[in-house]
């Protein structure tokens, strides 16, 4: 198993260097609904805090436009009667806008929500994590679309990877009961498959794959628990490692997990 190798220290840890002095860069943070954004507002101000990003944008439905402070960096689209993103040129339009693209969710499960972020999703030209509810999101709007185009990064449950694989009817099952080299063997195929990117759970260890290649790194080094792990921090520490070492997704990210 020549692509697998699990990882108990950091060998990429000179990736952080590269993160510039002066700011640079602009990464959305998407997602929220008429009932929830504070997850967004809490990792777009980690980002700005932690990171060298130049702009960090909030794009969110217009339905909480009377519920936020009217500040430069909320961007408010058209959303549904539902309070969540509706079908617009403008929302394709934002995912290419900035350098980095994080889809948080906290997202209405509706039909016109899910198709808004899917098509936006299938023709984005830029680098974009999609994690939490954004994935189950998915699932029911074509999702192998998604899955081809090579700028996606799947944040996913093992949970999720299963109810996703089983919607494309992938011939190989991941289940929960399978070993860690079990997982790795179908996350090897799967991503020599498709083209996508993915950071996932399983076993204590935290999986980041693509091209076919398997890394593993035990949650304990992370200094996340398996709770918060999915709240969107990690997943801000992914964008930034990567925005600044664009053409190393797996050295960049397990720099971020062990950071």
């Amino acid at each position: 198993m020549d692509y697998f190798e699990k990882i108990e220290s950091n060998p990429y840890k000179d990736l952080i260097w590269n993160l510039p002095e002066q700011k640079q860069g602009l990464v959305n943070v998407v997602g929220g609904s008429a009932g929830s954004f504070r997850s967004e507002v809490k990792i777009a101000e980690y980002l700005t805090e932690k990171y060298p990003v130049h702009e960090v944008r909030v794009i969110m439905p217009d339905s909480l436009k009377n519920k936020l402070p009217g500040l430069p960096f909320f961007h408010f689209l058209t959303s549904t009667e539902s309070g969540s993103f509706a079908e617009s040129q403008e929302l394709v339009n934002v995912f290419d806008r900035a350098d980095f693209n994080l889809m948080l969710g906290d997202l209405s499960k509706n039909k016109v929500t899910g198709k808004a972020i899917s098509d936006s999703l299938k023709t984005t030209s830029r680098e974009t994590l999609i994690t939490r509810d954004t994935i189950d999101l998915i699932n029911d709007n074509n999702p192998e679309r998604i899955l081809m185009n090579e700028q996606i990064i799947l944040m996913a449950s093992l949970s999720q990877l299963q109810k996703l694989l089983r919607a494309i009817y992938y011939p190989k099952m991941i289940l929960m009961s399978q070993s860690l080299v079990q997982v790795a063997e179908i996350l090897h195929k799967f991503t020599l498959s498709y083209p996508i990117k993915i950071v996932s759970l399983h076993d204590g260890q935290i999986l980041v794959a693509k091209n076919g290649l398997v890394k593993a790194v035990p949650l304990e080094k992370s200094g996340y628990s398996p709770i918060l792990l999915w709240s969107g921090e990690l997943a801000a520490k992914i964008v930034a490692i990567n925005l600044y070492n664009p053409n190393d997704f797996i050295g960049a990210t397990i720099c971020a997990i062990f950071d």
